[in-house]
Parts: C-alpha cells; structure tokens; sequence
C-alpha cells in the first residue's frame, strides 16, 4: 500500500511538473502572437485617427471651396444686377429724353389758357390743403375748355439720386393726376404726365427756398388752337395716365 501510495504521489508531481511546462511553452510561444496583435490593434487604431483627420480635414477644405464658389458666384451676380439696373436707368433716361421731346412738339398745335405750380415737402409726393385749394381754382377753368389736355411736369430739388428723384417727382405728378381726375372726372387721356426729377430746375438749390420752389408739380391746361377735341391729341400717355 506505501508502494502504491508513493507512485501516485509521484505520478502527480510528474503530472504537476509536466503541466507548468507545458503553460510556461504556450505562454512562451503565443506572447509574441499577443503582442503583435496588440501592436497591430494600435496601428490600426492609429490609421483610423490618421483618416479620420483627413477625412475632416478633406471635409472643411472642400466646404472651404464651396463656401469660396458660392461668394464668387453671389459678387458676379450683383456685378450683374448693378449692370443690368445701370443698362436700364440709361434706358429710361433716354426714353425719358424722347418723350418730353415728343411732348413738347405735339404741343406746338396747343396754346395756354391757364397754369400753376404746387409745391411738396421734402422727399414728400402728398398734396397739401394750400396744394389742394390752388388746384380747385385751377379745375375750375375746365369746364369751359374745348379740346383741351392737361400737362402735368413733376419736379426735385438736387437731393437724392436721379433715379429716385425721377421716381418721386412721378409720384408727385402721380397726386396732382389723382387729385383732378377723382374729384373732377378729367379723363385720363386728358393728361400728359411725366416726371423728371432733377433734370430742370426753376431755382438755384444752393438755398432752402430754391429747392422748396424746385419741389413742384407744374399743370398747365393747353387747349387744340383749331378747337377740334380729335385733332392733334396726343395718341399716347409718354408718362403714362394714373
């Protein structure tokens, strides 16, 4: 039985002994393995910060680029427009020019029978109640008139643009046209209309009086001199009936 008992024992530090021999052989053989795929693991890592970063930096580089596009693009398209509006301001002014020229010799057949000037505030296109009474006396005169129109000439002092002044002595001679025409039923084909800003003065600007007098709507009612309602009328509004 001590026989038996002393080969088991021994079997089993044999076994014991075999046994971390063959753990410390594995360890020794799969830590390399271990630390390459820890190293691999680390670059792999690496390489997705790396395109990572590119990838962020292509990203801002590119929208860069778009965001440059787009204010390129945006500049050449207000170069554009401001080309186009100055094309078109050239436009009306010479428009403007043909049709007060065409105004003023179609009315070589017409003679005066009476006119007046009413004045507007400052960058303001509203009759007053003086504006209102001179032009009550004016419409007075109509009903005895034969074949007769009524020219109607807005005007600006110096201040502002020549477009916007051509704009807002429109819209003066626009107040005086809606004036007349509502409260006295003159028809629109009666009206020559048209504004022309800055272009002619009636008094030097250089002071308060002389653009108060330049801040005016000029009517003057013409009457055909052969007394025919049909002949010589003006066939189209230049300035176009309000």
């Amino acid at each position: 039985m001590s026989i038996r008992m002393a080969t088991g024992a021994a079997a089993i530090a044999l076994f014991a002994v075999t046994g971390c021999a063959t753990k410390n052989w594995v360890n020794t053989q799969t830590a390399p393995i271990v630390d390459k795929t820890n190293n691999l693991e680390d670059r792999t890592a690496e390489n997705n910060r790396n395109i990572h970063d590119v990838d962020a930096r292509a990203t801002t580089g590119i929208q860069q680029a778009q965001n440059s596009a787009n204010s390129a693009n945006q500049n050449a398209q207000n170069a554009q427009q401001a080309s186009g509006q100055a094309e078109t301001a050239a436009n009306d002014a010479v428009h403007r020019a043909d049709s007060l020229g065409a105004v003023v010799t179609g009315l070589d057949n017409y003679r005066s029978l009476a006119d007046v000037s009413v004045n507007f505030g400052f960058d303001k296109a509203m009759l007053t109640k003086d504006s209102k009474d001179q032009l009550d006396s004016f419409a007075a005169q109509l009903g005895g008139a034969k074949g007769y129109i009524v020219e109607v000439t807005g005007g600006t002092d110096s201040a502002g643009s020549q477009q916007y002044n051509y704009d807002l002595s429109n819209r003066r001679a626009d107040a005086v046209v809606q004036y007349l025409a509502s409260k006295y039923n003159v028809p629109a084909h009666k009206f020559y209309l048209i504004g022309i800003g800055k272009d002619q003065e009636v008094a030097p600007n250089n002071t308060a009086d002389g653009r108060h007098k330049n801040r005016r709507v000029q009517i003057r009612l013409l009457s055909n001199m052969g007394g025919d309602n049909t002949q010589q009328q003006p066939a189209t509004n230049p300035g176009g009936s309000r």
